[in-house]
């Protein structure tokens, strides 16, 4: 009677034993697996990419700057818009530098499995080195087509009506900060006075290489081309900062306008949130009572000085309505969050635009900060999608994200500028 019993056992066992070792042995060969991927060795490999992708973004970065000077000088020579294989070279790789960026933070997710990073980081890098190259190859077949058909005099002239028409842009600066001055206190518009500065110093550099060029060019035996390279460096840094000058000189303006508006709507948010409050639990009320208080007292203490501090008023506005809604989140009504939205959304979306305009001044062009790029990056790509989005809510969120990337912008680069 035991021996069917001994013979089903004498099967069974070493099948256990077969299978039972195969689970281990695969166990441990997925335990295995994950470790070489997320081991030192596998970290190592893909902070060496991504360091090699982000040094490729910010040469193409730098590329696409200096394509864009060249597209608009190349127009002055042209008559009218610039050569058909430049506006491709341009738009072809603003595309694959909007996406890589997108891309580079994604890799530097903490979450990311360093195989996946490399691999990412790989990729991110063949793409900007074609974009790269597209970019040499355009500017090269340009640059020869110029050297044949047109002559440095002619370029030094198409440089001089640039210089031209954007000194007359710019007319006379201190008049703006003369306005600025009547409008707001003076560190509202520190910017646009630092703007000032550097589109006044820009335009007399470009003049003397110009001058300088013009000279050279009458003489056969010298070059000219040294100085019109530098002149026109000049002069694209003189359009640049009189772009931050006319924007700094506008946000104060626009939030001039806004702010007693912005104070008013906080102050109906407060009042809101008092009535949601009223239908609470006692605990969450008290939670949601102190919130109130805070936003108060907050909106008490910017009320005197927001006439002369409409831009700074402006933003704390937005953080107090940020902090508020954030006590409210789980009370409040879909209805309820929609027409708050509505009202916070200008507000946030003047203070964001201020945020990425106070961090673009601060990572100008051919500056190594990659991490710095990549904020301010993600700030513009969170303002557009917020001024495009029709939900309010949404547009909100994104409107917010796009200040904190640019305020991490900002940090970032004055942190870089301390280091050299």
């Amino acid at each position: 009677m035991d021996q069917p019993d001994d013979g089903l056992w004498g099967w069974i066992l070493p099948a256990l034993v077969v299978f039972g070792t195969a689970a281990v042995l695969a166990i441990v060969a997925v335990f295995a697996v994950r470790a070489v991927r997320r081991g030192p060795a596998a970290r190592r490999r893909a902070a060496e990419a991504t360091e090699a992708a982000g040094a490729a973004l910010v040469r193409l970065d730098d590329a696409i700057e200096d394509l864009e000077l060249e597209v608009g000088l190349s127009g002055a020579l042209y008559g009218g818009g610039a050569p058909a294989s430049l506006r491709r070279a341009r738009m072809t790789a603003q595309h694959t530098r909007d996406a890589a960026f997108a891309a580079y933070r994604e890799l530097t997710d903490p979450g990311t499995l360093p195989t996946a990073a490399a691999r990412g980081a790989q990729d991110v890098q063949r793409r900007v080195e074609t974009a790269t190259r597209t970019i040499e190859a355009a500017r090269s077949e340009h640059r020869a087509w110029i050297s044949t058909h047109v002559s440095a005099a002619d370029q030094i002239a198409a440089a001089e009506r640039h210089l031209d028409e954007l000194a007359a842009r710019v007319g006379d600066p201190t008049a703006l900060l003369r306005d600025l001055a009547q409008r707001a206190e003076a560190d509202e518009w520190v910017d646009a006075e630092r703007a000032v500065q550097s589109v006044t110093e820009a335009l007399a550099e470009a003049r003397g290489h110009l001058k300088a060029a013009r000279s050279k060019a009458a003489d056969p035996s010298r070059s000219a081309l040294e100085d019109l390279a530098l002149g026109e460096r000049a002069l694209r840094r003189a359009d640049a900062s009189a772009q931050l000058m006319e924007e700094a000189h506008r946000q104060v303006v626009q939030a001039g306008l806004a702010v007693s508006g912005e104070l008013e709507a906080a102050r109906d948010a407060v009042r809101s949130a008092a009535g949601v409050r009223d239908a609470l639990d006692p605990d969450d009320a008290d939670r949601l009572g102190d919130e109130i208080r805070v936003a108060s007292d907050e909106l008490a203490r910017i009320a005197p000085t927001a006439a002369r501090r409409p831009v700074t008023a402006n933003e704390q506005i937005a953080r107090v309505r940020e902090r508020l809604d954030a006590a409210l989140a789980d009370a409040r009504t879909a209805q309820q969050r929609l027409r708050g939205a509505r009202t916070a959304l200008p507000g946030t979306l003047a203070a964001a635009r201020s945020a990425v305009s106070r961090a673009e001044a601060a990572v100008p062009p051919h500056t190594r900060g990659l991490d710095s790029r990549v904020r301010l990056d993600a700030a513009r790509e969170e303002l557009a999608a917020a001024r495009q989005m029709q939900d309010p809510v949404a547009a909100l969120d994104a409107a917010r994200r796009a200040i904190r990337h640019a305020e991490d912008a900002k940090a970032l680069a004055d942190y870089a500028r301390l280091g050299q």
